[in-house]
């Protein structure tokens, strides 16, 4: 449906119907609408002379129902039409006598009543209101002032740039006072205000309750004839069918608008418009994350999220600024924007929009979790949404190595328990047969052997760190088979098979022992540890080891025993904390460079 095709009656009269004002310097094209109870009936003529679209609004006192009120009515909107000259308001053109009645010529408007069927959209309304409003100003500051006493959709016409029109000022007062009560009710059921309902004095307020009514029935999309859906039975308007959308400030403005109490209201047009809200339905947010986690791969990277930000509401703008929450380690810094958190675009007007959020690690240190809160404020109905942001930043660049303590744990429980067994088997075999100090040296021989033959093992599979430390081990126990040999009596011929067998036992237990040695020197190697570090550190957590299985097995108080767990143990406990040592010095030296990052 044409917004500019005419619904205000029924429909229009045909030319055989229509009167003949030809004498008077008009044509009438058509019947435009008609009060049958006031004995009004306008029409939409043609000035012959001009040929300028003109309405023409007869007046018939002399039909059933209408009154000398009537005729004063009819006068006393001519005389208000004369003083009046807005753009907003049809020119007062002239009058006629006719044998029908009397008429009043004013300026034509292309444009419908608000009563025409038609959805309005937010911004419309709410320039209709400016609008309306603005002729209320202008009214209120003539001298005298004058109220209009009718505001209601049937008077208010738009056309289709939104351009308003108000009309009908038969129940238009002059200045303010009290309506007189033999009158009868002057103005529209609904959209009176109360004081005007039970003939009180009329104010400058008057006017905004009838507006604030009309609006309400727009906002709804209640006609005119069901406004007692919106006013209940004590004057007060209802305002459960406005919805959720609207805005709350917008709804606050209308209640006080259609306050039932005239000092409960704006004072005048003017206060009106000057507190009219921006909006009057909010826009919504629908967001496509609210949680952001950035892991930093390598220093000084710069990171990038997007988030997806729409608006499903139509006939509204999203606008939307992006805040970073203050926190007490960049308060100092961010004079001129955040130091380390961007956004693009920080302020937008826009129903889709991405926005990235851009994170700078250079402003941070390494290897440390930040956690941020981001502001995004809208137009929306919820004003600030709230984002998590966590930032972990790329670890230190200082190699940070770490020492397998279980593997050397094992190493040297293994030895120990090795070492404890081979003793008990010397003690044993050497017990029987009498020759202990012949055992012993046997074994010592074979586990020098047995080293070795690890040693070429590992450095034929080539595991070179490992091969090195079971050589380093054989030539250790040999060199201990030869100091044995030189403080002790070479033993004799008949005890070769005693010697044979603590040399197997040597073999055997320094077979298994030399490869568990030689993988975990091996595995300290694999870690990027220092060759030497790994080699030794081996050797002596084996060592120790193996002291101990022989002070289990012979005592702990033998000062020999002592020496042996003393000489390996400590060297042993000196290569460590050295190691951690240096890994903290390094990790000093670098945090230090870091001292003008931000913290946490």
């Amino acid at each position: 449906m044409n917004r500019l095709e005419y619904h205000r009656s029924a429909a229009p009269r045909t030319a055989g119907h229509l009167p003949d004002y030809s004498g008077y310097g008009f044509r009438v094209e058509s019947e435009l609408g008609r009060n049958l109870a006031g004995g009004r009936v306008t029409y939409l003529a043609t000035h012959l002379n001009t040929q300028k679209k003109v309405v023409i609004k007869q007046f018939q006192f002399a039909k059933p129902g209408s009154s000398w009120a009537d005729y004063d009515a009819h006068h006393q909107e001519i005389e208000i039409l004369r003083r009046l000259n807005h753009p907003g308001i049809p020119r007062y053109l002239g009058s006629i006598a006719t044998q029908d009645g009397f008429c009043m010529v004013q300026e034509y408007k292309h444009a419908l009543s608000l009563a025409t069927p038609y959805s309005f959209t937010p911004q419309e309304i709410q320039k209709i209101a400016v609008s309306v409003l603005e002729i209320l100003i202008y009214l209120q500051n003539l001298i005298p002032s004058v109220i209009h006493g009718d505001i209601r959709p049937e008077n208010i016409l738009v056309d289709d740039q939104i351009n308003v029109f108000l009309v009908d000022f038969g129940f238009a007062y002059i200045g303010t006072g009290e309506t007189a009560e033999g009158s009868g009710i002057r103005g529209t059921l609904g959209f009176m205000p109360p004081e005007q309902l039970f003939h009180r004095q009329l104010t400058e307020a008057s006017d905004l309750y009838s507006l604030g009514v009309t609006l309400l029935c727009l906002t709804t999309g209640t006609q005119s004839v069901n406004v007692g859906n919106l006013v209940d039975l004590n004057y007060r308007v209802k305002f459960k069918n406005l919805g959720s959308k609207l805005n709350v400030r917008w709804v606050n403005w209308l209640r006080k608008m259609v306050a039932p109490k005239p000092g409960d209201r704006f004072p005048n047009a003017a206060a009106a418009l000057a507190a009219m809200p921006g909006d009057l339905v909010l826009p919504e947010v629908i967001l496509s994350q609210t949680e952001l986690k950035c892991v930093a791969t390598r220093l000084n990277q710069r990171l990038t999220h997007t988030i997806h930000i729409s608006n499903p509401i139509p006939n509204t703008l999203l606008g939307g600024v992006w805040e970073v929450a203050s926190h007490p380690s960049d308060s100092f810094l961010a004079l001129n924007g955040h130091p380390w958190i961007s956004f693009s675009p920080a302020v937008f007007d826009s129903n889709q929009v991405e926005c990235q959020i851009t994170v700078d690690t250079s402003r941070l240190m390494a290897n440390r979790c930040y956690t941020r809160k981001l502001l995004l404020h809208t137009n929306a109905l919820a004003k600030t949404y709230t984002f998590s942001l966590q930032v972990q930043t790329a670890p230190v660049p200082v190699k940070l190595r770490r020492i397998p303590y279980q593997l050397l744990g094992a190493l040297l429980a293994g030895c120990g328990t090795l070492t404890w067994l081979m003793a008990w088997i010397v003690v044993a075999i050497g017990g029987a047969s009498g020759a202990t100090i012949t055992t012993g040296f046997g074994t010592v021989m074979g586990a020098a052997v047995g080293f070795e033959l690890v040693a070429w093992i590992l450095a034929t599979a080539g595991v070179e760190a490992g091969a090195a430390a079971s050589v380093v081990a054989g030539v250790v126990v040999g060199l201990t088979a030869l100091g044995a040999i030189a403080l002790a009596a070479i033993p004799g011929a008949g005890t070769t098979t005693v010697l044979m067998m603590g040399a197997l036992t040597g073999i055997i237990g320094s077979l298994i022992g030399g490869i568990a040695l030689g993988i975990t020197a091996e595995k300290l190697s694999e870690r990027h540890l220092n060759k030497t570090f790994s080699l030794w550190t081996s050797l002596f957590a084996a060592a120790t080891g193996m002291g101990l299985g022989i002070g289990v097995t012979v005592g702990f108080l033998q000062g020999w025993v002592i020496a042996i767990v003393a000489s390996t143990s400590l060297p042993l406990a000196a290569f460590l904390l050295h190691f951690r040592l240096k890994q903290a010095k390094f990790m000093a030296n670098y945090r230090k460079a870091e001292r003008y990052l931000i913290k946490s």
